[in-house]
């Protein structure tokens, strides 16, 4: 199954910002081909120093999540 994540939420609302790349993560991790686009006010997370500081509630940092995608190779459009 292939999934496509899509996200307009930056770092004013952090956890938000983080869902699509948690979500992705477990698709990637149960073996589905996973892509995530990022529009509006989320194209800020590309900025690694941006992506750097945002955790939302109860979930891991960011920028750990976005390294789990570079290392498994899943797009990430802006």
């Amino acid at each position: 199954m292939k999934f496509f994540y899509i996200s307009s939420h930056g770092t004013e609302d952090p956890t938000r910002a983080t869902l699509p790349f948690l979500m992705a993560k477990g698709a990637k991790e149960a073996g589905h081909d996973v892509e995530i686009a990022l529009m509006g006010d989320a194209v800020v997370l590309f900025n690694d120093g941006m992506a750097s500081s945002v955790q939302g509630v109860g979930m891991p940092p960011l920028k750990e999540l976005m390294q789990f995608a570079r290392d498994n190779s899943i797009p990430v459009y802006g």
